[in-house]
């Protein structure tokens, strides 16, 4: 991280495999080596990679806060799934978090019960932005299958 000039908070660019990329906070962990990063398998699976596979590590400190994003649940998660999306899941998981979004990542949210995966369909400004509380979240349209 000192190699990188990175600190706890900043927000990077990963690249993964196939022109892969994602948007993620940077935090420190005393247990990690230099030369490796932690990253969850949320991650993992929007940049295509394994365990063990080599990514970049790009400092992207200007990234927008977006004016709205659309998100679209994955079909084979909310299969009998009733109420309203929004309310249940969505709302819990952006409300205070300033998360960073790209477009075309999946993300799983868990709450009612069940985990429920949603996919980011459209972001203002574009490719990517953080997700803040004066962000517009859309989230109409038919549940979209999996890649």
């Amino acid at each position: 991280m000192d190699e990188l000039q990175l600190f706890r908070g900043d927000t990077v660019l990963l690249k993964g495999k196939r022109r892969k990329e994602t948007v993620c906070i940077v935090l420190s962990d005393d247990t990690c080596p230099d030369e490796k990063i932690r990253m969850n398998r949320v991650v993992r699976n929007n940049l295509r990679v394994r365990l063990s596979d080599v990514v970049s590590v790009q400092p992207c400190p200007d990234v927008k806060y977006g004016k709205r994003i659309h998100v679209l649940p994955i079909d084979d998660t909310v299969e009998g799934l009733t109420g309203n999306l929004f309310e249940v899941y969505l709302k819990p998981y952006f409300l205070e978090a300033y998360r960073p979004i790209h477009k075309d990542d999946a993300f799983v949210v868990r709450g009612g019960m069940r985990a429920v995966e949603f996919k980011v369909v459209e972001t203002d400004p574009t490719p990517y932005c953080i997700v803040a509380p004066d962000t517009v979240i859309h989230c109409e349209g038919d549940p979209i299958k999996r890649e």
